[in-house]
């Protein structure tokens, strides 16, 4: 409730808003509509009687000044009367409405009732009296001007009754008292009083001062201070305006008065700046950022009521709000948009009328005063003044009325002369019409310029809306300045134009000298020298224009009066050595310019040119992009790039290799880096000479810069000598360095290593040094305000006379302020600070006794310790001359907050507190709302920088809401970083800086995008500094002394840099190109999209070199996004035209263009910058292109040319390699191609047997030395079994190490270790280890013979060569070991063998590996071993719960479906159900199908199914049926792609059917099916994007085809895709016609050669198919085949087509198909070409037409090539036997290479052969194809051969057999040991045996032996997934029992090996119903059709699950009735047949 005297006062107030300009109201009718009672009338007459005196009051002329003693006495009377009229309505409820009825009225109605009639009426009336008297009252408070006679007002008398209090402790301690009382009851009365006005005025200031927010698109507009005030308002910032609150009062009540000496001097202070004057500063700040003015009355925008706190009022969660605010919230809610916009229009007319009396200059303060001085008016004009001179002083000055002005700017253009404080008075109060008539009239301008006073009016003009185009057209004149050379350019006209047309005059200056050269001859123009080095360089090309270079021959200038000013500015600037040489140094040719006066300039030109004319300088190279010492500890690094930093980087040299032994140790291992041990010996020698000149450089310590101390102190190590002289002797170089307060051990030194005389400090007086120093005679601290000492002098004081200095010093602030500006002293105010409070009280006592005797006392000082208060505040300018009485109370006030202040806590409740600190906020907001109307400055931002920086950290500190931050950051960033003082350190003041890397990824880009580009730039700047601080704490500073770092470690989120430098690449660097150089180094964090779009900066040189230097640091794609970006200035035109030099010119940048346009690199151009091109990661079709330009075009190359080409020379054709054979640098190309083989650089077998095998030294093997022998051990296995065998056994030995690391077949892998067995048997102790990679050559029978510590030592290298050991020597390896008890031990031995170990073995070991089921657990089992543990683990723990299974590991994957089920019913849930997926994800090998199976169909029961989708992984997603995924949504179809995309391998095993089905479920919920297939829409459908219909997949886009061919070819395509590939490539857009290919064409199409038809392929032009083409496109599809997508891509019919492509290919190029008569002659491959082509490729004359040792070196290759013919085995079979007949002398060697051969002999020959060793057997088992007589004839032949009956077989010797097995007959069959026969299953279930029935029957037999898996009906799915094919065997009964989780062990090839009758009758529709969806799609034709009705249906359920089918199987289908059933199983079973499974 309000009281009484506040309502009347408001009441009175609110008069004024109704229309004060409408003078006064006529006299208001009361009238209510309803009867009046008597009471009523009363009420009325009363209130006219109140209105009648208050018109009498009004009375009379208005205009009249109302002085200070006016008799008030009336008004108190009306006071009176009113009160006696309003107390009635205050009985009622005129209060509680009193809000509601001001909103009403404020709004504009008419029906608001009869109070607010009243109301009104009253307020009318009495507002006019009260702003007369207000009006009245500030016209007595006009403030002298300066200077004038005698000083008076209130200050000094203050001052003297200050000064005059007796003091004493007693009684200061009372007044204390007294005072802490008063302030505590004086601000609680305003916390209670100030709480409900201060709701109003908050309100009131959220409608004015809307905050900024984020709009849907997450943008905002940038806010200014008061939205930030009022935004932290709303959100608890605690500002903390205490102190800023104080400072601005003391600025506007006491605003410091002008000195009063007027002479410049050290000791007078400078005049001050106005108070009410706004900085250029501020000006411009607030152009930058948009903001509304608060106190205009016709505003449209503002704030909703939602905004404001009436709607916290209105929900009712603000506690304690006033049931007025509440009124009042409630009546606003109530009125609409306009109504509210008309309610702040009255409020603001209100505000302005309220508060203009109060800012505004009354009328009775004249202006003259402002006025210049007579003298200064009639005093001649001044001359110009110079820069050094201060610009003149002007204060902002206001008049009451304008009218009085004599603004009549037609007058000024008149020829008298204007008053200058006339013009300021106009420019301050009529601005727009100002900047019109003065502004943008230049002559007035002109007129006005010549007066100093005025100089002003550039920048203010150039400030200001004038047009800046007209302005820089009438006043930058440049062409008239340099016509008048004679003229000086006034730096305040070179400013403005500077500002307003700065890019302009500096390209100007920097390109022409003349006009340079006319500026900088006035020294005061050298603050605007340019920068010209980041001037664009000319680019690598030539594009100078002609016309210019034609005019600057200077042998054809003969009429020299015919040269122009142009044309020797441009030959001076585009060959200025040149003009200097030629017309310079010429004097005849100059004096002959130098007669046109115009020209004069050109003779001081050339004088200066001349004098420094030096020789071209050379650009050095980059030091920072080769001297990367961080990583030589890690990398080989080049001698020349050793050298290179040697001799350019010595210092850093030393530093970080000299002194660095890892990076030294490394370069020492190169042998041409031995030098560094002598120049890193001495370091003393090196610092004495590489050392001194870049770091002691004396020349520049002469001037004011701060040297590090540890530069200095290396200086006084290595030149002691030359620091003594040029340091020690020199005062100002030695002040310079005390500067740093770090250098003062600079004294010491000096002091021991110098003269007495010499050293500074005394001015060479006899004593003046070190030795002789006597503080009481140097140390004269009186003499030194008159004259200040030098730094030495000041500190030897400091340091020997510390106690004097302090009691001297300290105290006298003139001194410490004179001290303070200069840069060498600073360090003694710091000083000072620490014993100023113990000082205060000794001061204070001796102070106050010789006050009157003390010249130089302070006032504001003495009044401080007078009163006993200790202050932390600077007296400095308080104390000295002239500083005023204002400025000692300034202080006084000032040092008494500052004491109240740290009590404050204790006085206020905390409800007070806060209710203060909002109204000084809000008090603010309302200053800067009223600087804003009035455009003056009240200092307000200058004083609460500090505290709104600082609060921002706070609340940065203790905010959790990220959302709130962001805003902060984005909405008010600008604002914030045009609070930073710029000179501050980012890292101190201005953290909140640090918070722009707190932001998520999601925000980041938005909020850097609204920041300022300094804001960007703070913020590299603060990255960097925090990466600079890591590396600075791994440095150790050297004595004298150490520093300390502080390390601060950057967490940031991934992708964080990436995301940063996309938001500015798009919208900052656009704008701001400059930004490039800090952007560079973040620039490995780009993404390749942000790096195409960069601006096109190719131009400039040091963004090119930038680039250049980082870009070793950057990934290959990024390495290649800038290529392509740096491609657009570089067309294929300008590459054609380029320089020889053009490589070089450019640099690393080029070596990464698309091949497009390297393609067009000249072989000049390659063989000049080569060495540019080998220092960069080259693509293998660019290293191509390289080779074979230079090679094919230069045939005079020199052995340092290919030395220069390295291992490039590999890619070249060997044919243009062999015309060097006979010079000196065939040997070097020897060496080369050596090392690539070595290397592995090139499988080219073509280039290896030219080169290379063709030595003579390899004719005769056995007279090589081992020593060479190791040396080409890699080249052994192109040499091939004959070369072997021809070595002896003594040179192998000697040469094991190197052999030991080759990759040898197995049959050479057997020769050599046979041969060295011969000395060392295997079974020596450690032979084994020796081997090596020779270990695939030791027998079988050997590792059975070897004992078990022998095997367990040869395990580890034996597990290296795991893929390349033979089955029957892993069989061996893993049944002999598992043999032994000790195994149990020896787990992590055995562990690479596991997965080849037999079922059998492991079983009996299960219990005991249980008892150490931690390592168990983690060992790679397979599926089969895993199902086996985990069954006995349930078997002891049946009540597994989900924790014991997250500790199985890897026996996890063997956990079975009841298991599963049990868990996910017992916890259901998300995080548990993650928990599982996740630990089956990480099983080392693949899940079985039935588990996959499981895991599907029971999370799918789960309503959270659908959140687990990302959870699955690849293999389980996969596993789900099309009909599940169909079903998917657009966002979990895009989960499912991204699974697929991260793990490819998983969809590649899928059948090729369900992968386009999948894919094209993906496509269509991803829209692909319309318009262009894109490269976006490609890289994110990967692996599958190739797997698209036909439809899309045509529709590719072309540009991302022709550019990414090398990338395209990695991937799967099928006979349809590759059609389509050869139609796009067949485009003439794209190659052009293809009898027009080129060599490059051929090697960007590469493989996809192979998919264009025969009849494109023959019009190739044949000299490009060489056999070298040839072998290469062989490789490159070789290579992919045996990729990961390549081995899994392609079935047997489209392998064996392309085969045929190939073989076509090389047939028709190669002239054997003799299509053309052009056709080369047919030629005989090597073994070499061989290897690399392929055997079956060539015809069976040209197989036969090799040599026998080339046929024999290739025959174990024969043997294997799958694509071989029937005929062309024939005949190369019909070859072996004339080379090795009979075939009864075969040998084993023989025998084990002839592969698929040996399906030509018959079964009489097999029988003949001698199958003795097990790799003779294995070699023919592993054959398919065999009749059933061979394989009967083998069986028998193995028998006999070995000499074994069946039952005496062993595993080792079954698993050798392989397809031999089904020769031997079913009672044979029974005799084999049973036990053997299952250690043998895992590989023989593999196999596709050629059994019949009967013998599977009998081998699945022996299976069921007790030794073996015991009775059928026990086997669990382990054991079917062991035997393989075998379970087709089953028999009838068994077959038909098997339950669902035997059905599920059954593998895909052995459900197509059971007979179709069988598997009719065995497999009821029940059965079928359960199986995978692999099995279902091994089903053959023929069993198909031996299907029943109901069986075909189960088996398209499975097929085909996403057609829906009513079936049960119970009994009878219900689904065979409908139509459609039988046509969907027709199509199912069709697209099963038409696609084979893969493999099958």
């Amino acid at each position: 409730m309000w009281s009484t005297p506040a309502a009347c006062a408001l009441c009175i107030v609110f008069g004024i808003m109704c229309d004060v300009r409408a003078g006064y109201s006529q006299p208001l009718s009361t009238r209510s509509k309803s009867d009046q009672t008597t009471d009523s009338i009363k009420l009325q007459e009363d209130i006219r009687t109140v209105i009648d005196q208050i018109h009498s009051l009004s009375r009379g002329d208005r205009n009249t000044r109302v002085s200070g003693g006016s008799d008030v006495r009336a008004y108190y009377a009306l006071l009176a009367d009113l009160y006696a009229v309003f107390e009635p309505l205050m009985r009622g409820r005129f209060l509680d409405e009193l809000p509601r009825t001001l909103v009403c009225l404020l709004s504009g109605r008419a029906d608001c009732g009869l109070e607010a009639q009243l109301t009104k009426a009253v307020s009318v009336e009495l507002g006019g009296p009260l702003l007369t008297l207000v009006s009245a009252l500030r016209s007595g408070t006009c403030a002298p001007p300066a200077g004038d006679a005698e000083p008076g007002g209130v200050q000094p008398s203050v001052l003297r009754v200050l000064s005059g209090l007796p003091l004493s402790g007693a009684l200061l301690s009372t007044a204390g008292g007294l005072v802490d009382a008063a302030v505590m009851y004086v601000s609680n009365v305003m916390g209670t009083v100030l709480g409900v006005p201060m709701d109003f005025i908050k309100i009131a200031l959220q409608f004015g001062i809307r905050s900024p927010s984020l709009d849907g698109q997450q943008t905002c507009e940038q806010g200014d201070l008061k939205q930030l005030i009022m935004w932290g308002m709303n959100h608890n910032v605690n500002w903390s305006f205490s102190n800023s609150i104080t400072n601005i009062l003391l600025d506007v009540l006491l605003p410091p008065a002008e000195a009063t000496c007027t002479y410049p001097g050290s000791d007078c202070l400078n005049p001050p700046s106005g108070p009410f004057q706004r900085s250029a500063s501020e000006a411009r700040g607030d152009a930058d950022i948009p903001h509304d003015i608060l106190l205009r009355c016709d505003r449209r925008n503002l704030a909703a009521l939602n905004d404001t706190l009436c709607a916290a009022i209105l929900a009712g969660s603000r506690a304690g709000a006033s049931t007025s605010v509440l009124t009042f919230c409630q009546a606003l809610g109530s009125l609409g948009p306009e109504q509210i916009e008309q309610v702040w229009s009255n409020v603001c007319h209100l505000t302005q009328t309220l508060v203009s009396p109060l800012l505004g200059r009354s009328s009775a303060c004249g202006v003259g005063a402002a006025r210049p001085s007579p003298a200064a008016a009639t005093a001649p004009p001044p001359p110009a003044p110079s820069a050094a001179a201060p610009p003149p002083h002007r204060e902002v000055t206001e008049a009451s009325n304008l009218k009085l002005l004599a603004c009549n700017y037609n007058s000024w253009a008149e020829d008298a002369a204007v008053d200058a404080v006339l013009i300021s008075l106009c420019s301050d109060n009529q601005r727009e019409e100002f900047v019109q008539q003065v502004c943008n009239n230049a002559s007035l301008m002109r007129k006005l310029l010549p007066d100093p006073l005025n100089r002003w009016l550039y920048g203010y003009c150039a400030n200001s809306s004038a047009d800046p185009g007209y302005m820089v057209s009438q006043f930058c004149a440049y062409e008239q300045w340099m016509d008048q050379p004679s003229v000086l350019v006034d730096p305040a006209l070179l400013a403005f134009c500077m500002s307003l047309d700065g890019p302009r005059l500096n390209t100007l200056m920097c390109e022409h000298i003349p006009f340079f050269m006319l500026l900088f001859s006035d020294p005061a123009n050298g603050q605007f020298m340019p920068n010209c080095s980041n001037g664009p360089p000319p680019p690598p090309f030539p594009n100078v224009d002609s016309s210019l270079l034609e005019s600057c021959r200077y042998s054809e200038w003969h009429d020299l009066m015919q040269i122009t000013f142009e044309v020797l500015s441009h030959c001076i600037g585009f060959d200025q050595t040149g003009f200097t040489k030629e017309v310079c140094a010429n004097r005849t040719f100059l004096n002959g310019l130098l007669r046109d006066r115009q020209n004069a300039w050109l003779e001081s030109h050339c004088n200066s040119s001349l004098a420094f004319l030096l020789p071209e300088p050379t650009q050095p190279p980059s030091v920072t992009g080769w001297c990367d010492y961080q990583t030589w500890g890690e990398r080989r690094v080049d001698d020349s790039v050793v050298g290179l930093c040697w001799q350019l980087d010595r210092l850093a040299f030393r530093k970080n290799v000299c002194c660095e032994p890892a990076a030294l140790e490394n370069l020492l291992r190169d042998p041409l880096n031995q030098w560094l041990r002598s120049v890193c010996s001495d370091m003393k020698e090196i610092e004495g000479i590489s050392v001194l000149p870049q770091l002691c450089r004396y020349s520049e310590w002469s001037r004011p810069i701060i040297v590090d101390m540890t530069e200095l102190a290396l200086c006084t190590e290595i030149d002691p000598l030359n620091f003594t002289s040029e340091v020690c002797a020199k005062d100002a170089v030695l002040q310079n360095l005390l500067a740093n307060q770090d250098n003062t051990w600079l004294i010491t030194y000096c002091k021991n290593h110098s003269n007495p005389g010499l050293f500074p400090g005394g001015i060479g007086a006899p004593g003046a040094g070190l030795a002789g120093f006597n503080p009481a005679d140097q140390c004269q601290y009186s003499s030194w305000s008159i004259a200040l000492p030098d730094a030495a002098l000041l500190t030897l004081c400091w340091e020997r006379d510390q106690s004097s200095f302090v009691s001297s010093v300290c105290p006298n602030t003139a001194l410490l302020h004179l001290l303070s500006l200069e840069p060498s002293s600073v360090w003694v105010d710091h000083m000072c600070t620490t014993y100023t409070n113990h000082n205060t009280t000794t001061t204070h006592s001796s102070s106050s006794s010789s006050s009157t005797a003390n010249p130089n006392l302070c006032l504001a000082k003495s009044l401080v310790s007078q009163f006993q208060w200790n202050c932390s505040a600077d007296f400095t300018s308080a104390c000295l001359p002239g500083a005023g009485q204002n400025m000692a109370l300034r202080m006084l006030v000032r040092c008494w907050v500052e004491g109240l202040r740290s009590r404050v806590d204790e006085l206020l409740t905390p409800l007070v507190a806060k209710v203060l600190e909002e109204a000084v906020s809000t008090t603010v907001v309302i200053l800067l709302a009223l600087e804003e109307v009035q455009n003056t400055s009240l200092h307000v931002t200058e004083n609460i920088r500090h505290s709104v920086l600082s609060s921002v950290d706070r609340y940065f500190d203790t905010e959790n809401n990220s959302d709130e931050k962001r805003v902060l950051l984005q909405c008010f960033g600008r604002v914030l970083t045009s609070l930073m003082q710029t000179s501050r350190d980012v890292t101190s003041d201005d953290m909140f800086i640090k918070e722009y890397f707190s932001l998520p990824l999601s925000s980041l880009s938005s909020v850097l995008g609204a920041a300022h580009i300094t804001t960007v730039r703070l913020i590299l700047q603060y990255y960097s500094g925090k990466k600079n601080m890591l590396k600075v704490e791994k440095q150790t500073m050297t004595p004298p002394h150490q520093a300390h770092f502080s390390c601060f470690f950057l967490e940031l989120p991934d992708k964080y840099l990436s995301t940063m430098l996309s938001a500015l690449f798009q919208t900052h660097l656009v704008k701001e190109a400059s930004l490039f150089p800090e952007l560079v180094p973040l620039m490995a964090a780009a993404s390749l999209a942000d790096i195409e779009a960069l601006p096109s900066l190719q131009d400039n040189i040091n963004v090119r070199e930038t680039i250049n230097r980082y870009l070793e640091r950057m990934t290959v794609d990024q390495r290649r996004a800038f290529g392509k970006w740096y491609s657009r200035v570089l067309p294929p035109s300008l590459i054609t035209s380029g320089n020889q030099s053009l490589i070089r010119d450019t640099g690393n940048l080029i070596a990464y263009l698309p091949i497009n346009n390297f393609q067009h690199l000249s072989s000049a151009q390659l063989l000049d910058g080569l060495d540019v091109l080998q220092r960069n990661a080259l693509t293998s079709l660019k290293q191509d292109f390289v080779a074979h330009s230079l090679i094919s075009t230069y045939r005079n190359l020199t052995a340092q040319d290919f030395t220069r080409l390295g291992n490039l020379t590999c890619l070249a054709d060997p044919q243009g390699l062999l015309l060097y054979k006979r010079t000196q640098a065939f040997s070097v190309i020897q060496d080369i191609v050596m090392n690539c083989t070595r290397e592995g650089l090139t499988r080219s077998g073509y280039l290896i047997s030219s080169i290379l095998l063709n030595s003579t030294e390899f004719k005769t093997p056995s007279l090589l030395s081992p020593s060479r022998l190791a040396e080409i051990s890699h080249l052994l296995p192109s040499l091939g079994v004959t070369f072997l065998q021809g070595l002896s056994p003594s040179q192998l030995l000697a040469a094991l190490p190197a052999l030991a690391s080759v990759s040898f077949s197995p049959v050479q892998a057997s020769i050599i270790v046979e041969k060295i067995s011969l000395i060392t048997p295997p079974s020596a102790p450690g032979q084994l280890q020796r081997l090596g990679s020779l270990l695939v050559g030791v027998k079988t029978e050997t590792l059975l013979t070897l004992t078990s510590d022998r095997l367990l030592s040869s395990l580890p290298a034996m597990a290296q060569l795991m893929p390349g050991l033979r089955p029957p020597q892993v069989n061996a390896l893993s049944t002999k070991l598992w043999g032994f008890a000790d195994v149990i031990g020896w787990q992590d031995d055995v562990e690479p063998f596991l997965f080849w170990t037999p079922l059998v073995s492991v079983l009996p070991r299960i219990p005991l590996l249980l008892n150490n089921i931690t390592t168990v657990s983690t060992k790679q089992w397979n599926t089969q071993q895993a199902i086996a543990i985990f069954k006995e683990v349930i078997d002891t723990k049946p009540n597994l719960d989900e924790a014991n299974l997250l500790s199985l590991g890897t026996v996890g994957q063997g956990v079975s479906c009841k298991v599963l089920q049990v868990l996910f019913r017992a916890v259901s849930t998300p995080p548990s159900a993650r928990r599982i997926l996740s630990f089956l994800r990480q099983q080392p090998g693949p899940l079985h199908t039935s588990l996959k199976k499981c895991l599907i169909e029971n999370l799918y029961q789960f309503e959270f199914f659908f959140e687990l989708i990302k959870d699955l992984g690849a293999e389980i997603a996969l596993s789900m049926s099309v009909s599940t995924i169909k079903k998917f949504p657009t966002d979990l179809m895009d989960t499912l792609r991204r699974i697929i995309v991260q793990d490819p391998h998983q969809f590649l095993l899928l059948p090729r059917i369900k992968q386009e089905l999948l894919v094209d479920k993906v496509a269509q919920r991803m829209g692909m099916y319309t318009g262009v297939f894109t490269e976006e829409e490609f890289r994110s459908m990967g692996i599958m994007a190739t797997f698209l219909v036909d439809e899309v997949f045509i529709q590719l886009d072309r540009s991302f085809f022709m550019n990414n061919l090398d990338f395209l070819q990695g991937l799967c395509y099928s006979k349809s895709k590759m059609d389509i590939v050869a139609g796009m490539l067949l485009e003439p857009a794209a190659f052009g016609p293809i009898n027009n290919w080129n060599h490059t064409t051929l090697s960007q199409v590469d493989r996809f050669l192979l998919f264009l038809p025969d009849s494109k392929l023959q019009e190739i032009p044949l000299a490009l198919m060489t056999l070298w083409r040839i072998e290469k496109l062989f490789m490159s599809q070789h290579r992919w085949e045996r990729g990961q997508i390549g081995i899994h891509c392609s079935n047997e019919n489209e392998r064996q087509r392309l085969f045929e492509k190939r073989q076509f290919v090389l047939q028709f190029f190669l002239g054997f198909l003799r299509i053309n008569v052009l056709s080369p002659t047919p030629m005989v491959p090597t073994c070499e070409i061989l290897h690399s082509t392929s055997p079956s490729a060539w015809t069976p004359n040209s197989l036969l037409g090799m040599s026998p040792s080339a046929f024999s070196n290739c025959l174990e290759l024969m043997g294997l090539d799958p694509f071989l013919a029937l005929y062309q085995r024939s005949q190369v079979l019909q070859k072996i036997k004339q080379m090795h007949r009979p075939v009864s002398s075969f040998s084993q060697s023989v025998i084990s290479q002839l592969g698929g051969l040996a399906i030509g002999l018959a079964p009489e020959e097999l029988s003949s052969l001698r199958l003795a060793e097990q790799s003779s057997i294995a070699a023919l088992g592993a054959v398919r194809g065999w009749s059933n007589r061979q394989l009967s004839a083998l069986f028998a032949t193995v028998l006999n051969s070995t000499q074994q009956s069946p039952s005496q077989l062993d595993s080792s010797t079954l698993v050798a057999m392989g397809h031999i097995v089904c020769g031997a007959k079913t009672t044979e069959m029974s005799y084999f040991n049973a036990l053997e026969f299952s250690k043998a299953v895992l590989w023989l279930g593999q196999l596709r045996l050629s059994c019949s029935e009967e013998q599977l029957l009998a081998l699945v037999e022996l299976l069921t032996n007790r030794l073996a898996f015991g009775p059928m009906s026990s086997w669990g799915t382990a054991v079917f997934i062991e035997i393989g094919i075998l379970a087709a065997g089953l028999p009838d009964m068994a077959m038909s029992a098997l339950v669902s989780e035997q059905i599920e062990g059954i593998t895909p090839a052995a459900v197509s090996m059971i007979p179709p009758d069988k598997f009719a009758v065995v497999f009821h529709q029940t059965q079928i119903s359960v199986f995978s969806y692999e099995q279902a799609a091994a089903v053959t034709k023929e069993q198909l059709s031996a299907l029943s009705d109901i069986q075909r249906t189960a088996l398209a359920m499975v097929l085909t699950p996403w057609v829906d089918r009513p079936v049960d199987f119970r009994g009878k289908s219900r689904g065979l009735a409908l139509n459609h059933s039988p046509l969907c199983i027709a199509v199912g079973l069709l697209m099963l047949l038409l696609l084979p499974c893969p493999g099958t």
